[in-house]
């Protein structure tokens, strides 16, 4: 079932939600669950996997915060998005 296809099922049980048995609502609700927990999955080479699964566990996160890490690190620091810099006169709470 392609993503379309489950979107159109669910615009379409929302529109008849009355109508709709609560099994079939579960199975699209489960379906739709799965589609959006797969959905950030990006695969890479085995070496680039082994360098990343290592440096996750330095930084004791997961896979994926690790590479929304890098990501906007490297963003950051080639100026696709802004550095959120730190005010001299600003609170910290102990953390600069």
């Amino acid at each position: 079932m392609s993503s379309p296809c489950t979107a159109t099922l669910l615009e379409d049980a929302a529109d008849r939600i009355a109508d709709i048995s609560r099994a079939d609502l579960q199975i699209m609700l489960r379906r739709a669950a799965i589609r959006l927990r797969n959905a950030g999955a990006v695969s890479m080479e085995d070496d680039v996997e082994d360098a990343l699964r290592d440096l996750a566990g330095e930084f004791g996160m997961t896979r994926n915060d690790t590479i929304r890490y890098i990501v906007r690190e490297w963003m950051e620091k080639n100026t696709y998005l802004p550095v959120h810099d730190l005010d001299e006169d600003g609170e910290v709470d102990g953390n600069a």
